[in-house]
């Protein structure tokens, strides 16, 4: 199956590499590669097929679903790996919304409630409340968004060091919060929760919030299936989930993932069925059949994306 990998399309103009996308910058627009890189553990441990695809349609098909909220960074997508964006001021805060008491790192919101936090966003949750339960409201839990790492600061922490302004930052508050409501009423027609996700924005030359990067994807957001999940709660048990856990779990049991050098590469069959799991949810979401782009994948690019030479 042709893989993408990475991209070389030196006629684009200066190439940024991310975590999983290529990013080619151009004066007013950023023309954005989702490759098929899977990242964890701080580095590139796969490359599952077709992932790219997926993540760059799934973000295609909710910018149109919400574009009427507030006006997103898309100019075209080109190609199925590829979309245009325009170039924007990045607002310096990570609009992180959260619907579920759930997570298992230092800064989900299970994880504090458990060590006796209780203010969320604005919201003082009760006592007693359980992991994965609904919130009372989608709780708002901004971090900054940095170059080198991002920081959990509040609110009043963010504005007092400049990094925004208490107008900018309420207007951000108020559109995250729509955009969530927005994604959790659509994912419940699909049989779907939409537990937490994060979203980016920049400003335009005339100082109006858009929204850029990615929206509402496997890969930025956490879905549960809503078939089973009041079961399972009762039960005590995990919701079912959009599950990439698996291939971490395999690294963790034969290598360090974290300080060996090179890593195995991961059995042709966890790839596969990622990559399975990957166009399930893109079908789910969507609600619409999955077609896998032309291959060669390089070629079928340049090709589509050769009137957007720098």
């Amino acid at each position: 199956m042709d893989i993408l990998k990475a991209t070389n399309f030196d006629f684009l103009g200066e190439k940024k590499v991310g975590k999983v996308r290529d990013i080619y910058i151009q004066p007013d627009r950023l023309i954005l590669v989702t490759t098929d890189r899977h990242s964890s553990f701080d580095r590139i441990i796969a490359h599952i097929p077709l992932k790219g695809q997926v993540l760059n349609q799934v973000s295609a098909w909710w910018f149109e679903a919400t574009k009427d909220i507030v006006p997103n960074h898309v100019l075209s997508v080109p190609d199925p790996n590829v979309t245009v964006g325009k170039k924007m001021k990045l607002v310096p805060v990570e609009a992180v919304m959260r619907g579920y008491l759930t997570g298992v790192t230092d800064t989900s919101i299970w994880t504090r409630y458990s060590a006796g936090e209780r203010n969320f966003g604005g919201i003082k949750l009760p006592d007693g409340m359980k992991k994965n339960q609904k919130l009372p409201a989608p709780v708002f839990d901004p971090t900054t968004k940095e170059e080198t790492h991002d920081r959990a600061i509040t609110p009043a922490e963010m504005i007092a060091e400049g990094l925004i302004t208490q107008e900018l930052f309420d207007k951000v508050k108020e559109t995250a919060t729509k955009l969530f409501v927005r994604g959790q009423e659509i994912a419940a027609k699909r049989g779907l929760i939409l537990v937490d996700t994060k979203y980016e924005f920049g400003t335009d030359e005339s100082g109006q919030l858009v929204l850029i990067d990615e929206i509402h994807t496997p890969d930025s957001s956490r879905y549960w299936q809503t078939e089973g999940y009041e079961e399972r709660m009762i039960k005590g048990e995990e919701p079912k989930s959009f599950d990439k856990e698996f291939l971490r779990l395999w690294f963790k049991e034969h290598c360090d993932p974290y300080k060996d050098k090179t890593l195995p590469d991961a059995p042709v069959e966890l790839v596969e069925e990622l990559s399975r799991r990957y166009i399930q949810m893109y079908e789910q979401i969507t609600g619409e059949k999955f077609v896998p782009g032309k291959t060669p994948v390089i070629q079928r690019m340049k090709h589509n994306l050769k009137t957007y030479a720098a």
